[in-house]
């Protein structure tokens, strides 16, 4: 997910052509002939780290990191499918729980057996991947809209795809967002397929507004934001977080909520692992250890505003705004390797047409 100013992560099946980029963690990797070769790190757009920090990786480890962004984390791993006779990375950062089964199905990816993949995390993702964060997809209300309009909050998929609810709420295209994907994928693992388009035609039929993308929808559309008029989005837990650490003035809470409607919610665990026919394997095999590391641990809450899994690393401050929902929804991993395409399409015709 590219999350504008708040780089959440969580991006994931997106079809988004976005252009690959290649950053230095800091100077330009400039190496003389018996120098080692550089760190291939290959990662979604949302991939944010203070910059001393990825410098003090690479003097630690003795080598340059070599950064390439490959836009969502789906076309991230269509990257690593596609090259993978050749492969352009020694590490990869970013393939989730949505991924995974096709990660593995794709035999991309190398195992890894180091202290990081025996330790125990809040979280996990199936081997060689090992889990480094977590977050939510859930939705998301503007407090000052519904105090002034005195409007109840929506409790359940039943209340929100009310004619009157429905049409306060936008959400992403599945096809171009990962955060709509996942938001998709909720309400399927909630309700099974049939009641869930059964649902999302009720939506449709109620009004609610379907934005390209994230950015859109939270900065365009919602009304938080200057000219929005849609008072109910589809954002993640950690946003109300976000919006204290970047508000210009200090606030004592946040001005939009997080709500946790059963079957609205989907949590996201987004791992490292060995890139298979990768290069610079001891200097990758650190880099997994490194995103594991109580500093990364800490500081990606507020770079990629997503939960450590880590056990024992504290949470920063501003996560006190960024309660985790109780309860989340998800289709099973071979369901949505399997049928991840299909639903989309489905929902595309189900919503669009």
């Amino acid at each position: 997910m590219n999350h504008g100013i708040f780089s959440l992560s969580r991006r994931r099946a997106s079809v988004l052509l976005v252009a690959s980029t290649l950053v230095s963690a800091s100077a330009p990797a400039v190496f003389a002939a018996d120098a080692a070769p550089p760190l291939r790190l290959l990662t979604h757009s949302a991939f944010a780290l203070p910059k001393p920090l990825l410098a003090q990786f690479e003097k630690d480890a003795g080598v340059k990191l070599r950064i390439t962004k490959a836009g969502d984390a789906g076309e991230m791993l269509n990257k690593l499918i596609l090259t993978r006779k050749a492969p352009i990375a020694d590490v990869v950062f970013g393939i989730d729980n949505t991924l995974a089964a096709k990660a593995l199905a794709a035999d991309v990816l190398d195992a890894y057996t180091g202290p990081a993949a025996q330790r125990t995390s809040a979280v996990g993702l199936p081997a060689p991947l090992v889990p480094v964060d977590y977050g939510y997809v859930t939705l998301n209300y503007d407090k000052a809209w519904f105090a002034k309009k005195s409007v109840a909050l929506p409790k359940t998929l039943d209340e929100l795809a009310q004619p009157g609810t429905a049409k306060l709420l936008v959400v992403q295209n599945p096809a171009t967002s990962s955060t709509g994907y996942a938001f998709l994928l909720a309400t399927i693992g909630a309700m099974g397929e049939e009641k869930a388009f059964d649902w999302w035609a009720r939506m449709r039929k109620g009004g609610v507004k379907v934005a390209k993308g994230w950015s859109e929808s939270y900065y365009t559309d919602f009304s938080h934001s200057p000219g929005g008029t849609y008072p109910l989005t589809v954002s993640y837990a950690s946003s109300p977080a976000a919006e204290v650490f970047y508000s210009k003035t200090q606030l004592t809470e946040p001005p939009t909520g997080s709500l946790s409607v059963p079957g609205a919610v989907f949590r996201q665990v987004e791992g490292v692992a060995l890139v298979k026919g990768g290069k610079a394997r001891a200097a990758a095999e650190k880099f997994i250890e490194f995103m594991r590391s109580p500093e990364v641990q800490k500081q990606m809450q507020t770079e990629m505003w997503m939960y450590p899994v880590e056990t024992g690393v504290a949470r920063a401050e501003v996560m006190q705004f960024a309660p985790e929902p109780p309860k989340f929804d998800a289709p099973s991993d071979k369901d949505m390797a399997d049928k991840g395409a299909a639903w989309v399409a489905r929902w595309t015709k189900v919503v669009l047409k």
